[in-house]
C-alpha cells in the first residue's frame, strides 16, 4: 500500500500493488519515491516477487528477474538497490517457502528500521538548527519519502517539538514541483509554518538575510559528492556565498562510500515533464530539453551530513559507514 505522491495535493489517494510490474511502474512514475521509500519499496517488492512466484523450479530465476527490473527504474538512488538487496540476501540458498518467510520479514524490519532511523536522525539534526529561524529545504525528504516523520523535514519535525520557532521555505522543485506540492502539504498539515518560492529566488532570500540554514535530504552520498534533486547544487553554492549553513540529512544506506561522483550514473528523465505543465506545451515542438532528475553537489559545500549514526563534520571521514 502506497500513497500516490502524483495526486497531492489535489487528492489524497492509496494505492494497492499487487505485481512486481505495477510497483516498477509506481517507481518510474513517482508514484513512490523519495530515497528510504524508495528502499522499503524495493524490499517489499522483492518480497512480493517471491511470495507471487508459484514454481519451485522457476523460484530464484523468477525473483532475481523481479529484482532486476525494480533496480533498473531509479538508477541514482542508492536506497532501491541497498532494499532489494537486503531482502535478497535474507533468502540466500534457502528453499523457497523458507525464503517467502524470511523475505517478507526482512521487507517488514528494513521498514521499522527506517522509522527508528528517522527519529534518530531528526533528533541529532534538530540542536543545529536555530531557537528561532527560516530554514530553506528543496524537494521533499519528509515523512512521504520515508516511512514516517523523514529526513530533512525530520530534523525540522524534531526541532518543532523540541520548541524551536522554526519557519521554513520550502522550494517548489521543478519540474515536479515536489516542494510545493508535498513539502507544503506535509509541514501545513502538522502546523509548521511553511511559504512557497520558485526555486530562483532563493539565492534573493539569502542576500536579504530571509534564510539561516538550508536542510535537504539526499538519494546517494559518496565519498565526494551529495547526490540530490536536481538544484541542490545551485542553493548549496548560493548558501557559500552568503555564509549560510548547508546540511544534508541522510541515512547510512544512503551512502556508497566505496564510489565517487564520477562513478554515478545521473539520472535523465523525459522531456514531457519540462516541455508541458498541467497537460499544455511549454516548449516549442522540436525543442530538445535536458531533464537530469539529481545533481552532484561537492563535499566542500556541505557544512555538516546528519545520519542516525550522528552528525558528520569536515574533513569528511565515511569509514564507520562502508560495512552499511
Amino acid at each position: 500500500m502506497l500513497i500516490d505522491q502524483t495526486k497531492l495535493p489535489v487528492e489524497f489517494s492509496v494505492i494497492e500493488v499487487t505485481t512486481v510490474e505495477r510497483l516498477a511502474e509506481a517507481i518510474r512514475r513517482l508514484e513512490v519515491r523519495g530515497a528510504p521509500a524508495l528502499g522499503v519499496a524495493g524490499a517489499f517488492g522483492v518480497a512480493l516477487s517471491a511470495l507471487s512466484c508459484v514454481s519451485d523450479a522457476e523460484f530464484a530465476e523468477t525473483v532475481a528477474a523481479d529484482a532486476e527490473l525494480l533496480r533498473s527504474t531509479r538508477p541514482t538512488a542508492v536506497n532501491l538497490a541497498w532494499g532489494i538487496d537486503k531482502v535478497l540476501r535474507s533468502m540466500e540458498n534457502l528453499p523457497p517457502e523458507m525464503a517467502k518467510f524470511l523475505a517478507i520479514t526482512a521487507a517488514k524490519n528494513i521498514a521499522a528500521e527506517d522509522e527508528k532511523c528517522c527519529m534518530l536522525l531528526g533528533h541529532n539534526g534538530a540542536s543545529l538548527l536555530p531557537q528561532i529561524g527560516t530554514v530553506l529545504t528543496h524537494c521533499n525528504a519528509g515523512a512521504l519519502a520515508c516511512s514516517t516523520w523523514g529526513t530533512a523535514l525530520g530534523v525540522i519535525r524534531s526541532a518543532h517539538k523540541m520548541g524551536k520557532k522554526i519557519s521554513v521555505i520550502s522550494c517548489e522543485t521543478r519540474p515536479l514541483l515536489q516542494g510545493a506540492r508535498l513539502t507544503a502539504w506535509e509541514l501545513s498539515h502538522d502546523a509548521i509554518p511553511v511559504t512557497s518560492i520558485i526555486d530562483a529566488e532563493a539565492a534573493y532570500l539569502m542576500r536579504q538575510g530571509k534564510i539561516d540554514c538550508v536542510v535537504v535530504g539526499a538519494d546517494r552520498i559518496t565519498r565526494d559528492a551529495v547526490f540530490n534533486k536536481i538544484g541542490t547544487y545551485m542553493h548549496a553554492v548560493c548558501a557559500k556565498h552568503h555564509n549560510i549553513p548547508f546540511y544534508v540529512a541522510a541515512p547510512a544506506s544512503t551512502f556508497d562510500v566505496d564510489a565517487a561522483e564520477a562513478d554515478i550514473v545521473v539520472e535523465e528523465r523525459n522531456r514531457d515533464e519540462v516541455a508541458s505543465f498541467w497537460g499544455k506545451p511549454t516548449v516549442p515542438e522540436g525543442v530538445p530539453v535536458i531533464n537530469y532528475a539529481f545533481d552532484a553537489t561537492p563535499l566542500d559545500l556541505v557544512s555538516a551530513i546528519i545520519t542516525e549514526k550522528g552528525v558528520f563534520y569536515p574533513p569528511y571521514d565515511f569509514s564507520s559507514l562502508r560495512q552499511m
